[in-house]
């Protein structure tokens, strides 16, 4: 999921290892993300339109909800990540998705949209009130606006009894804070929603928590796709000892400790245009 603006670009880049750590991550947050759409409303026979697909996952979840008789029209301006997107839907043998090339504030549709969506993109945008006051019109009165976003200070606060989890999650929302990401833009929503001429969204915070070895090691998989972002500022990877055994110190403080460390909370917000 590449944003809005081209001179910030995603600062996760654009690698075939980022791409496969997203979905990992969709993995886990597509049930979270379902229920979300599902409360806003998206369902068979539905035209949505999805921002920063990325590669792929959220427009093929909406896809499945819409069924065959609804389409996906996916937004994204990475030509790597698009070009994997479209070869998933295939192999996925969906044949009511298709994508968009381009920057989000290019495109333009052609016929209105039922619903907007997306998930772990309005971060990225430089101005995220303008994109959905662009975009929004697209879609037709009464239809949805139902996006996924995150904050990390529940997280922190959740993983401050385990040292080695907190200062790998405080690394990477700074390189990701000093790379222009907004790190809580989750509750800023209900603000952003509303100045964009929309309802108070309904909204909710949701944290995966786990201790299992695949779980514990999501903050060095964004670490390791941060690593350019953090040579560029000139942030210090000292604190955390060898990075490739980090892994698995990772998870050997979850188990010595007995508990579980928390992913960053997705907070869900939805309104009607």
């Amino acid at each position: 999921m590449a944003a809005g603006d081209p001179t910030s670009p995603y600062a996760l880049g654009s690698t075939s290892a980022e791409h496969e750590r997203l979905i990992r991550q969709a993995a886990r947050l597509g049930p979270i993300t379902e229920r979300l759409f599902r409360d806003a409303g998206i369902g068979p026979g539905q035209r949505l339109l999805d921002l920063g697909s990325g590669v792929g996952d959220v427009a093929m979840l909406a896809a499945r909800l819409v069924g065959s008789s609804g389409e996906v029209v996916g937004v994204e301006q990475d030509a790597h990540a698009i070009a994997r997107a479209r070869a998933r839907v295939v192999e996925a043998g969906l044949n009511n998705v298709r994508f968009v090339q381009c920057d989000l504030n290019q495109f333009a549709g052609d016929q209105p949209f039922d619903a907007m969506v997306g998930r772990f993109i309005l971060q990225f945008v430089p101005d995220p009130l303008a994109i959905l006051l662009s975009l929004s019109r697209l879609v037709r009165p009464g239809g949805a606006v139902a996006f996924h976003e995150l904050s990390y200070a529940p997280c922190l606060a959740l993983s401050e009894h385990l040292p080695l989890c907190f200062a790998t999650v405080s690394l990477v929302r700074e390189a990701l804070h000093r790379s222009g990401a907004n790190t809580e833009i989750g509750p800023a929503l209900y603000r952003v929603f509303q100045e964009a001429g929309m309802s108070a969204p309904s909204m909710r915070l949701e944290m995966p928590l786990g201790s299992d070895p695949d779980f514990t090691r999501w903050s060095y998989d964004l670490l390791s796709s941060l690593r350019p972002q953090i040579e560029r500022f000139h942030l210090s990877l000292e604190r955390l000892g060898d990075f490739d055994t980090l892994p698995e110190r990772l998870q050997a403080e979850v188990g010595a400790s007995k508990t579980v460390v928390p992913f960053v909370a997705l907070v869900g917000a939805w309104s009607r245009r």
